[in-house]
């Protein structure tokens, strides 16, 4: 995700802060000082944030282990203003495996919540509901009631929240999976209209609020029919045959050329009969910014690329297309190119497939 920087890795899974989460502490920070006026209040409010997101890190680990349990990795964690968002690389395809994985994150709040409560009783400092607000009371107590909040809003059924991957799981038990992507996505979105509703009369955050949940929603719908869509069919059906490929010797100039002469962005770069590389539009566009036409390939092309074999089947290779953030994936047989995949390519044959069913 762009903007977004490694702050460490936690059970190997890289964690990362997205900039506007620091727009986030700086504003909690500026809210408690103009409450307080005190550079304590300040540094109180900018605490809280950071224990709250410590127990968000918790939630999504929560999901990604569980996913783990199932041979599913989790790409990173990525925190944002508004939570946590764990990039798992596959949904499961058994829904009772979705649903457990989807469970494991509110859970992980419940038992922090709980202990929390068990704490502050045992120790006689409990004070109730009644001693807490936004910005003020004891500091354990808000953490608490801060983790049953994010329990009830995880379990509203509309994605992206968790609720709504629940939904989805419990009906994809007695239905197909697309009919209850679309159910789950269409209940989301009647929420997203409820949610925008009161925001309209009583709390303008709740616009955003709905924005996110109909934006979310749409797109899960999408994703399964994408998903529907590509079920069954080979690599070798979709791929690129009619391509250029280049060596690691050749001048950028020849890349240049071979750009202008044809409609290929992306070239693979073979040594032998290996693969060495790929030369991307952006990385060909930067290495004649800093080292000019008369480069050689090999210096600028990317080394760490993802490869795609011909007897597999589209949808992983098409998964592992949209999260290489590159837009070609190279074909093998063997070892030897045969082909490329394209998120052209892919986006053209699903046009086609949708204009012949209706």
């Amino acid at each position: 995700m762009k903007w977004s920087w490694r702050v460490g890795t936690i059970a190997g899974i890289e964690l990362k802060v997205h900039a506007t989460f620091l727009l986030l502490l700086v504003w909690v920070g500026w809210v408690h000082w103009l409450q307080g006026r005190t550079i304590g209040a300040a540094l109180n409010g900018v605490f809280f944030i950071l224990a709250l997101f410590a127990c968000v890190v918790l939630h999504e680990l929560g999901h990604a282990l569980t996913a783990r349990r199932y041979g599913i990795r989790t790409r990173d964690i990525v925190l944002l203003p508004i939570g946590g968002v764990a990039r798992l690389e596959r949904i499961p395809e058994e829904p009772i495996r979705e649903l457990l994985v989807a469970i494991a994150g509110p859970a992980v709040n419940v038992v922090i919540a709980a202990a929390l409560f068990l704490f502050l009783s045992a120790t006689g400092t409990w004070q109730g509901p009644s001693a807490v607000a936004v910005a003020e009371g004891p500091f354990l107590e808000r953490v608490m009631f801060a983790n049953v909040a994010l329990v009830l809003f995880n379990l509203l059924p509309a994605f992206p929240m968790d609720g709504g991957r629940m939904l989805r799981a419990a009906l994809a038990m007695r239905w197909d999976y697309l009919r209850a992507t679309q159910v789950a996505a269409t209940v989301g979105q009647g929420m997203a209209f409820l949610f925008g509703l009161v925001g309209l009369l009583w709390n303008p955050f709740l616009l955003f609020v709905a924005l996110f949940v109909w934006i979310g929603a749409a797109q899960e719908a999408s994703l399964a029919q994408m998903k529907m869509a590509l079920g069954g069919i080979p690599v070798r059906r979709l791929m690129i045959t009619d391509f250029r490929a280049l060596h690691p010797d050749d001048t950028l100039q020849r890349a240049i050329e071979l750009t202008l002469a044809g409609t290929q962005r992306d070239f693979p770069v073979v040594e032998g009969d290996r693969v060495a590389g790929v030369l991307t539009q952006q990385a060909l566009v930067r290495g004649l910014t800093e080292q000019g036409r008369d480069a050689i390939v090999g210096s600028v092309m990317e080394r760490d690329f993802q490869l795609a074999e011909l007897s597999e089947m589209i949808e992983p290779a098409f998964l592992r297309l949209q999260s290489c953030n590159c837009s070609t994936l190279p074909v093998t047989d063997a070892g030897r190119l045969v082909g490329l995949l394209t998120l052209e390519n892919v986006g053209e044959f699903l046009s086609i497939q949708s204009a012949l069913k209706s």
